[in-house]
Formats: structure tokens, sequence, C-alpha cells
């Protein structure tokens, strides 16, 4: 298609549509490319039904979407900023393509969705102690749920590339777990112990009463027998942390919550303090090296799984 019959196209399903395939060759995960375009679906019913086109898309028609969310639908923060990265994703999209000038959101996000915090995020993070993290675990009666939290905590990958994992990606010889290529990760190998070693084999015990023909390498899958996806693992960690009194789900304070990213916090907060070096942790954790000594700073594989397995704590469960 034209860039010129995107330009004039009027059609949500035709954008939407292109815009996928963008976030496609992007690299971008499938579950995040998914809600992209549908919180942009969202976006495009709210200006046909204010008799606007995308190419009249400004500041004020920005201000109005936002008040829409926070007064009408009642989103908090977190969720309108989730909202308007899409949408700046999308005119990004439309700006790369010639279909729009400008993108009108940085602007817009930097006046009223701007977060004013710490340089260092974990600072504000939720971070629990390894007695929390005993106490969360061992609460947990479903078996999918305890292997999720457990796998989360004890491997630090973040809620996307759990989801995406299938069976074949478990080693339980070697206890490593190969995942799939994401632009933010520079390390697809990491480890787990045998705690989270007992809680995978029994869940993978279970799952075979859930699996259907279409989701069938799947790792983790939902009652319905699909995938697990990002929100439900967003769910699930969040409903056990409240029920253990570690999540206040009514708060936007950061260190109010605790999430599955809190679960990465935990994972490297816990190496350190235990002695394990920050190479081996920035190893582990999948950091993108930037500077040429990184690229260059090659970490024996047998070195760091052996330092993994001594540093990483033990829940008791």
């Amino acid at each position: 298609m034209s860039t010129s019959a995107i330009q004039v196209s009027t059609a949500p399903d035709n954008l939407i549509e292109l815009f996928q395939e963008d976030c496609d060759t992007r690299g971008l995960a499938s579950t995040t490319s998914r809600y992209y375009c549908r919180f942009v679906q969202l976006f495009l019913i709210f200006l046909k039904e204010l008799g606007l086109s995308i190419l009249e898309v400004n500041r004020s028609s920005l201000k109005s979407y936002l008040s829409y969310l926070r007064t009408e639908k009642k989103l908090k923060q977190a969720s309108i900023g989730s909202y308007f990265a899409a949408i700046n994703a999308f005119f990004d999209f439309l700006v790369e393509d010639g279909c729009v000038s400008e993108n009108p959101v940085p602007s817009m996000r930097k006046r009223y969705l701007h977060s004013y915090k710490d340089h260092d995020e974990s600072q504000m993070r939720r971070i629990i102690s390894i007695e929390e993290a005993s106490k969360l675990v061992c609460s947990i009666l479903d078996t999918r749920d305890k292997a999720v939290v457990l796998m989360l905590l004890k491997t630090g990958i973040r809620r996307n590339e759990l989801c995406s994992l299938d069976l074949e990606d478990i080693d339980f010889a070697e206890m490593t777990i190969r995942l799939k290529p994401v632009a933010k990760r520079s390390n697809r190998v990491v480890y787990f112990d045998i705690e989270a070693a007992e809680a995978l084999r029994r869940w993978m015990k279970m799952r075979d009463s859930r699996v259907s023909k279409k989701e069938a390498k799947a790792l983790f899958l939902s009652v319905r027998g699909t995938r697990l996806d990002g929100m439900q693992v967003q769910r699930l960690v969040e409903k056990h942390a409240q029920q253990v009194g570690l999540h206040e789900p009514d708060s936007d304070r950061l260190e109010d919550r605790f999430t599955p990213h809190c679960c990465r916090h935990w994972f490297t907060t816990h190496l350190i303090r235990a002695g394990m070096p920050r190479d081996f942790v920035k190893e582990l954790r999948g950091d993108a090296r930037h500077d040429a000594i990184d690229i260059y700073n090659h970490i024996d594989k047998k070195e760091l799984r052996e330092s993994y397995l001594a540093h990483i704590p033990q829940l008791g469960i």
C-alpha cells in the first residue's frame, strides 16, 4: 500500500494492520505488540466519536483523551502511561512512513505524564526480603502460579520472556532455560535451582490436562489451555502478593506495589547482597552491553552457573 493510500485512509483496521506489521518488523515482543495495537485501536475509536481523523490529532485532542482515561475510564497513572506509550509508537510509525509530519505525543507526555523519580528505580520499587519471598511462595497453592512466581524470582526474567517459554526451552539436566531472542536481552541462557526445578516438574505434570493442540509447545497455560499472557501473569503475581500483605492495589506508589518486575529487582538485589560479582549479575539479567569492555568480556558459563547456584537465595519450600 502506498504512503498516500495510508495517509487518506480512515479505516482503523487498515492502520492497525500496518502498525502491527511495523511492530513485528521492529522485533517487539508479541504481547507488547498486541497491547500496543489494542490501545491504539481504542484511541482511534475515541477520535471517531469526536469526529476527528488521525491527521487532526494535536496537543488539545491528546489532552482530551488523557482526561477521558482519567475521569471516565478511571485508569491509574501507570495504565495511562501504557496507553500513551502505544500512541507514541503509533505516531512514530506514521512519521516514519510519511503519513504525518511530526509526532505530537512526546511534548504532551513530558508535560502531563512525566514521572518524577530517582534515577535508580530500584530504590522506589518494592524489594521484599528473602523471608517475605518465602512467605509469598509458600502461600501459593496453585501449582502453576507457584511455578510462575518461583521462575520470576529465581531467574530474573521479564514477564514477556516467561510467557514466550516453550517446553523445549527447559533443560532439566543442565538446569538452564534458553530464552527467545529479544532486543532488550544480550544473554539468552539463564539458570534455575532445585526449588524452581521441583515446582516446574509439578506444574508440567498438571499442564497436560489443560494443553490444546494450538498451544502444545507453551510452557505456561491459562485455564483455557492457551498460552499465558503478560496481563495474566501481572494479575496472578499481584493477587498472591496482596494475600500476604505485600501488594496494595489502590496505591499509585511503586514502593507499595509488588509486580512481576519486582521479582527481577529481588533477583538482582539479593544476588548482589549475597556477594555475586556484578559482572555475573549483569550477565544473568541480560543487560545490554554498551561499552567495548563489556562486549569483549566473555564470562565462563561453567563458572557463572556455579556462582548462580552458590548465591541464589533458598526459600525453604
